[in-house]
């Protein structure tokens, strides 16, 4: 490992003070993206934030893949006393443990693959780079001080670590077929959930859950598009109901096909059969399916009076606010609000709209927000409460969430500064982190049309961004400059204890925080 420490001991926070985790890709079951137990940043102080570490992983990126996010465990018992650990998976079947304190390597762990793409399969490229491509999910055990890193492998199977030291808690177990594209875990109630898509290694797109107590796997399909919101699929907490868009495909759920959907899955208690509860379509589905506007965004879900609401999106770039009970009403086809169209008015398939994942998180005075970025410039109809200034390549669009006599919306209160392709943001303390990834996300040509190839984007590739703002205005408070080198393409942030990560193409994992 080659490791550049940036900042005299003790500049990193204290293991004494690291109260705060990041078990799960958006923080939480639910993806919320809120950090709620860390209060060492504020809008304050965070101007004050500086790179405090960076640690080069030995990790060798395949197509455009490299880091997943990291994940962060505050108080971790080893051999050498409690450690705040993190945990990051590399595209290459690696997992590694980090030293939050000092941003020096832990552990790291390789798993080996023995199969061969079958004749046929889909090759591999961008969309299926092969290796590890699901962030793993990490859960406490009934000893205080230790916990379980969940991970999939490539060739599908499901490994338990412990983060302490890497070691095998049980042995490996199947999960999924070998050379799948599974996105991130989501572990409930001692259920793992994931779901996969772009028919990688000749699979079908198809939800997994592994029950840890039967070691029962459950699996459902929608036959149709692929399911490939980035952070995983999205579980409401009072029906343990995991919801997640389909892409593109047909819409004849009378013949059990669900393309350009939500669908939400529960696991049978008796069988552990994994089965199709409720779904969603907009009534536009047909025509996004003919222009490739995947329903592709992880949803994010929280409670707002006496409700447990979902918030979703695609690349049309549209939001849609979903009662979890019952996500399209009667007739499946009804959501509670569907926004107008907030960007991607030239309808492109590939550099705008909404992807990835959303946010949401509530202020003091009780108000319910919900974050989302977008791709490319705003429609020219909508407009924010507060804007900050012309958006070309994206922005972070801030809504509040209000309902008068039963009606709902998603009132726009601001929209961000100009972000080179805004990621999915987290939310801490009054703070909404977000960055642009710096990404050439084109896959068609005047030249040659369609043409999505590493050797294509790799080129046209510049280097992220990470940005703080004012939860409540989308004002500006710091932004990282040139600090970050690289780019980074379908990965994302995370923070606990005062420090944001973030990873990069060129297997890099960078830490930023407050100096103390």
């Amino acid at each position: 490992m080659r490791i550049s420490t940036l900042l005299l001991a003790g500049a990193c926070a204290s293991i004494l003070a690291a109260g705060a985790d990041w078990l799960t890709d958006g923080y939480n079951s639910q993806r919320t993206f809120w950090q709620k137990d860390d209060h060492l940043f504020t809008l304050s102080n965070v101007h004050r934030t500086r790179l405090l570490w960076k640690i080069h992983l030995d990790n060798q990126p395949r197509q455009m893949h490299a880091l997943l996010p990291a994940l962060v465990v505050g108080h971790v018992n080893t051999e050498h006393g409690v450690k705040q650990i993190v945990i990051v998976a590399g595209v290459s079947d690696h997992i590694f443990a980090v030293d939050a304190g000092k941003g020096t390597l832990l552990w790291q762990k390789h798993f080996d693959s023995s199969f061969h793409d079958e004749p046929g399969a889909r090759p591999g490229g961008v969309l299926c780079p092969g290796g590890i491509t699901a962030t793993p999910v990490i859960g406490p055990t009934s000893t205080p001080g230790k916990y379980t890193v969940y991970a999939a492998s490539w060739d599908g199977m499901l490994h338990q670590l412990n983060v302490a030291d890497g070691e095998d808690v049980v042995p490996p177990s199947k999960f999924m077929p070998p050379n799948g594209k599974p996105y991130a875990l989501n572990l409930w109630k001692n259920v793992i959930y994931t779901e996969t898509a772009q028919g990688c290694g000749g699979n079908p797109n198809d939800v997994y859950t592994y029950d840890l107590t039967t070691h029962k796997v459950g699996s459902w399909g929608p036959a149709s598009g692929g399911m490939w919101g980035r952070s995983g699929p999205a579980i409401a907490a009072h029906n343990d109901t995991m919801f997640i868009g389909t892409g593109d495909g047909p819409w004849f759920p009378e013949e059990g096909i669900f393309g350009n959907a939500i669908i939400g899955i529960q696991q049978d208690p008796q069988t552990k059969a994994a089965e199709l509860s409720d779904y969603y379509s907009p009534t536009n589905a047909e025509w996004l399916y003919r222009r490739d506007l995947d329903m592709q965004v992880t949803p994010t879900i929280f409670n707002y009076k006496g409700k447990e609401l979902m918030v979703t999106a695609g690349k049309e770039c549209r939001a849609y606010l979903l009662d979890s009970d019952s996500i399209g009403g009667d007739d499946h086809r009804t959501p509670l609000y569907r926004s107008s169209q907030l960007c991607n008015q030239s309808i492109n398939f590939a550099s705008a709209g909404i992807w990835g994942s959303m946010a949401n998180w509530r202020d003091a005075k009780g108000t319910q927000w919900v974050l989302t970025p977008i791709w490319g410039k705003p429609h020219s109809s909508f407009h924010a409460a507060i804007e900050h200034g012309p958006v070309t390549h994206g922005a972070i669009i801030a809504f509040k969430v209000e309902e008068t006599g039963g009606k709902w919306k998603l009132v726009p209160a601001w929209m961000s500064r100009d972000m080179n392709r805004a990621e999915p943001p987290l939310v801490v303390n009054g703070i909404v982190f977000a960055y642009g990834n710096g990404e050439d996300t084109d896959q068609a040509y005047p030249d040659v049309g369609l043409e999505d190839t590493a050797a294509r984007r790799i080129p046209g590739s510049t280097h992220a961004v990470l940005y703080a703002l004012d939860a409540e205005t989308g004002k500006e408070l710091w932004n990282s400059g040139d600090q970050i080198e690289s780019w980074n393409h379908w990965s994302g942030i995370s923070e606990a204890n005062g420090h944001v990560y973030i990873g990069t193409f060129t297997s890099d994992l960078y830490c930023f925080g407050i100096e103390r």
